[in-house]
């Protein structure tokens, strides 16, 4: 079960390059498990610390923060380290507010052209990692990133959009195209196989200020995902389906009327027939996972992390299951004390088949 503390004193507390700044009046963080920068919000009290004056807020550059929350006012833990984007300064109210990301921003502001055909993933990570002053945490990888370019000479860099192609572009793809899970936590670059958490955490109507429970009937029927290629090495053209089904016993619609599944078909350049079968079952799997959604505001705890896992029980429904978390909110401020809200998905059980590739020949050169 979620923690309930029956005393709570929550707490905030902003190192400002470093240095604690006093007078934080609010702050609030959004963490998410979308390959993108969580982001930060707070206001703060101007006053005669130096730090807080309006003389440093108006001229500071690459300010860095560590925001830190407390269940006791004693105890703090650190939710979100990164730099500043905005600063606005209310002299009326005599306050400065400010936000920013995480040091996923450092990736995504950084362009490059740069193609790294010769090195692996994992290499590639590792660099990137150190340019940005990051702690690398890389599983090692074997396939040199060239081979996933093949012919389209290296289409990530080298092409006509290669100017607005991010250093976080480039790990986002390699971690795709391994099957990884990357995101910055702290100071640490994570490059690494998507781990699901051992510790479920069970969820409860009585634990929530507010609690939301959504379903898609579009996507609750069975659905099939098929990539289909054309290899220019190769010389052959193909397609692989992946397809999930409800299991038996599961309504099949309205009146128990039975419905096509949804189909749902992409068109991919020089894919291998493997590639193209990992590709239909990752969309297959992103898109079964949004079929039901639960919503839910409750105090704030520091155990949960955008990838935790939660069961929900206690509905006397069929939203009793396992969930994922992929949004995580938590806010302090003067009305509503320490406060937090997650967003959490998965699809009802279903059972998963993939359908023997369907390859047209190879064609003669003429």
């Amino acid at each position: 079960m979620l923690p309930s503390e029956t005393w709570r004193a929550p707490g905030v507390r902003l190192l400002v390059n470093g240095q604690a700044v006093a007078g934080v009046v609010e702050a609030e963080v959004r963490s998410n498990n979308y390959l993108a920068a969580d982001r930060f919000s707070a206001s703060i009290a101007l006053g005669a610390d130096l730090t807080a004056s309006p003389a440093f807020w108006s001229a500071a550059q690459g300010i860095s923060v560590d925001l830190q929350f407390s269940l006791d006012a004693t105890a703090f833990q650190s939710v979100l380290q990164g730099l500043v984007d905005t600063v606005a300064i209310e002299p009326a109210a005599a306050l400065v507010r400010i936000e920013g990301r995480d040091f996923t921003a450092g990736l995504i502001d950084t362009r490059t052209q740069e193609s790294f055909s010769n090195r692996t993933s994992s290499e590639i990570a590792t660099l990137l990692a150190d340019r940005h002053g990051l702690v690398p945490a890389v599983t090692p990888t074997t396939t040199p990133v060239g081979r996933y370019y093949q012919d389209q000479h290296d289409r990530i860099t080298l092409d006509q959009f290669s100017r607005a192609t991010t250093e976080w572009d480039l790990l986002t793809y390699l971690a795709r195209q391994e099957g990884f899970d990357v995101f910055v936590q702290g100071t640490t670059l994570y490059f690494a196989p998507a781990q699901q958490q051992s510790d479920v955490r069970i969820l409860r109507p009585a634990d929530c200020m507010d609690l939301r429970l959504q379903r898609s009937l579009t996507l609750a029927r069975d659905i099939e995902v098929t990539v289909k290629s054309w290899n220019s090495r190769q010389q052959t053209a193909f397609s692989q389906t992946a397809k999930a089904a409800r299991r038996a016993g599961q309504s099949g619609g309205q009146s128990g009327l039975s419905q096509p599944p949804q189909q749902y078909v992409l068109v991919r350049p020089n894919l291998t027939p493997d590639q193209a079968l990992q590709l239909a079952q990752r969309k297959l799997a992103e898109l079964t996972q949004l079929e039901r959604v639960i919503e839910a505001t409750m105090p704030g705890e520091l155990s949960l992390t955008p990838r935790s896992v939660v069961t929900l029980a206690g509905t006397s429904t069929d939203f009793d299951q396992t969930y994922f978390v992929d949004v995580l909110e938590r806010s302090i401020n003067p009305h509503a004390g320490f406060v937090q809200r997650i967003r959490a998905k998965n699809t009802s059980p279903r059972t998963e088949t993939t359908i023997p590739a369907d390859t047209v020949g190879a064609v003669a050169e003429p």
